[in-house]
């Protein structure tokens, strides 16, 4: 039972939350303000108003940025709770002594590198030495363990790769058990980009080694990484916390407790390290611009990795709504909308505005999300397949609320057929086209680009594959579970010619994203806005009406890796 000061404290920021909407929403329409009409064909408009509402209200200085655990983002929780409450919708969160919530609650722990312990000593038959941290390398907190000690022989395992798909095994005639493995970041050049992100990842390549029994992980810089994501940048996120949620045994969730030390290392210490073995870094390197992956091959080093964690318990929660579907038997099969609501608090700086109020990212989307629910539940006769809402928690943190919730639905598990997710969506000018991510592995491709054409938009290909962005945000847990999934945003062809939508968005980046900047006082245009939220509800709208639900295509690499 909660004390009567949490309580109070909840019930008066609600309170707090009602006003402001109310405030906010003077031209909001009620659900039977909206559908004045009975007709089965009625399609509801997107109302600006209520967007610029929420997202006035989500990015406040009050919430302090939101952080994943803090006040900030339970505040924003309770406002989505009520707004879902307003229009109508099932709570589908946790269900406690039979009453069932909008918040589904997920236990997590923080782990703090302590930033006087990390230690690595080498013992070479050459010459021994010890890197300096945070000048020569980095590690990363350690959510199994406050201390962690590991001393083992190296061993060089190429990109650290296992993707039979591919052709290709980076451990093959390697024997690393009881190792710690030395691993190029990144992939070869040859693998296409988002099945390479998936098969290079830092989950899978921890996963490889600890499958091939290594006791510790070293990452090494290529040149392109090292242009791509320069050593001196990873030094800003030295503070950063990590995170991850607790299983119900008290065991975090997507971690390797076999690999007792980790680094990731300066492109001087990869050369130091690699002096005394078989191949200089240089050849190594020499290798990859000739089209070559680099055998394994054991180095004549023995080395000691130390650090020490903090751990701290927290709680933070998503929001499910559902809205029931109208057919006795495809209600029981659910189309899933996700914005993640958390952002990434309050900024480390000498500067006056230190709150990262995520007005881009991702106040605009879990908006966009309210919105469409709000116009789905203005329907006469709700679609055919049920629809869950859920603003998720943790994207910010490593997608840990979405990846929570698709692999503890409240509902049952494979009855969620589809997932549009939200993220992010650049609402600066106004936009001609869309870009789905995703829609190129599943059947889901016809239904946006119908969707969009109802709206009068077109839909464009990945512009940036390169980037990866199909497996960098919440939809991405939700393919983990074999369920097909696209990330909307806007595209890059802006109605105004005089407009260049590419540069837009890179200013965006340049300047707000994840910084104080990204706040309400942005030039947003409202109809995209608008535009953004209709694509979405037709694209829900065909997905729940379809007679057969959404497809992997035939020999998808993600389909048959993760639906079968």
């Amino acid at each position: 039972m909660k004390c009567a000061t949490q309580i109070l404290i909840k019930a008066t920021f609600a309170a707090a939350a009602s006003v402001l909407v109310l405030g906010c929403s003077a031209n909001y329409q009620s659900t039977a303000d909206t559908a004045k009409t009975t007709d089965a064909f009625f399609v509801p408009t997107s109302n600006v108003e209520n967007i610029k509402s929420h997202m006035h209200f989500l990015a406040d200085d009050l919430l302090e940025g939101r952080e994943t655990g803090s006040q900030g983002h339970e505040i924003a929780s309770l406002y989505i709770a009520g707004e879902f409450a307003k229009y109508g919708l099932k709570p589908a969160g946790d269900n406690v002594d039979g009453i069932i919530s909008y918040v589904q609650r997920i236990n997590f722990r923080k782990g703090l590198l302590v930033q006087a312990s990390p230690s690595f000593t080498v013992e070479g038959p050459n010459e021994n030495f010890e890197l300096s941290y945070p000048d020569d390398f980095l590690s990363s907190p350690d959510l199994a363990s406050t201390q962690s000690d590991v001393t083992a022989r190296l061993v060089f395992v190429g990109y650290g790769i296992v993707a039979p798909n591919l052709h290709h095994d980076d451990y093959a005639g390697l024997n690393v058990k009881g190792k710690i493995v030395v691993a190029l970041s990144g992939k070869p050049k040859s693998f296409p980009s988002e099945e390479g992100a998936h098969v290079a990842s830092g989950s899978q390549k921890s996963m490889y080694a600890v499958e091939h029994g290594a006791v510790g992980y070293i990452s090494v810089p290529t040149p392109s990484s090292e242009k791509a994501r320069p050593y001196k940048n990873s030094l800003n996120y030295i503070y950063s916390p990590r995170m991850r949620w607790m299983q119900d045994n008290g065991i975090p969730a997507n971690v390797n407790p076999e690999l007792k030390g980790s680094a990731s290392l300066s492109m001087p210490a990869a050369e130091k390290l690699f002096a005394q073995g078989p191949v200089p870094i240089a050849d190594v390197f020499a290798q990859l611009e000739s089209g070559e992956s680099p055998k394994g091959f054991e180095l004549p080093l023995t080395v000691n990795l130390k650090r020490e964690t903090t751990h701290e318990d927290l709680s933070s929660p998503n929001v499910v709504a559902i809205l029931e579907g109208s057919d006795p038997v495809l209600k029981n099969e659910y189309v899933v909308f996700s914005a993640h609501s958390d952002h990434i608090g309050i900024a480390k700086t000498v500067k006056k505005d230190k709150i990262n109020n995520g007005a881009m990212d991702n106040a605009s989307g879990t908006s966009v999300l309210i919105e469409t629910a709000r116009m789905f539940a203005s329907l006469p006769i709700a679609p055919k397949r049920s629809i869950i809402f859920i603003a998720v928690t943790g994207e910010e943190k490593g997608l840990l609320g979405a990846d929570y919730y698709a692999r503890k639905p409240t509902v049952p598990v494979g009855s969620m057929v589809a997932n549009v997710n939200l993220d992010m969506p650049i609402l600066t000018y106004e936009f001609a086209d869309i870009i789905a991510f995703g829609a190129n592995h599943s059947s889901m491709k016809s239904s946006v680009e119908a969707a969009a054409k109802n709206v009068g938009l077109t839909l464009s290909d990945d512009p940036w594959p390169e980037q990866n962005l199909f497996t960098r945000s919440d939809h991405y847990s939700f393919v983990k579970q074999g369920i097909p999934a696209v990330f909307l945003v806007p595209g890059l062809q802006a109605k105004d010619p005089n407009v260049d939508g590419s540069k837009v968005f890179g200013e965006f980046l340049s300047t707000n994203y994840h910084k104080p900047g990204d706040d309400m006082t942005q030039p947003f245009k409202w109809e995209a806005a608008k535009t953004f939220t209709e694509v979405n509800f037709q694209i829900g709208l065909a997905l729940a009406n379809q007679a057969v639900k959404p497809t992997w295509n035939e020999g998808d690499f993600f389909g048959e890796t993760f639906a079968n």
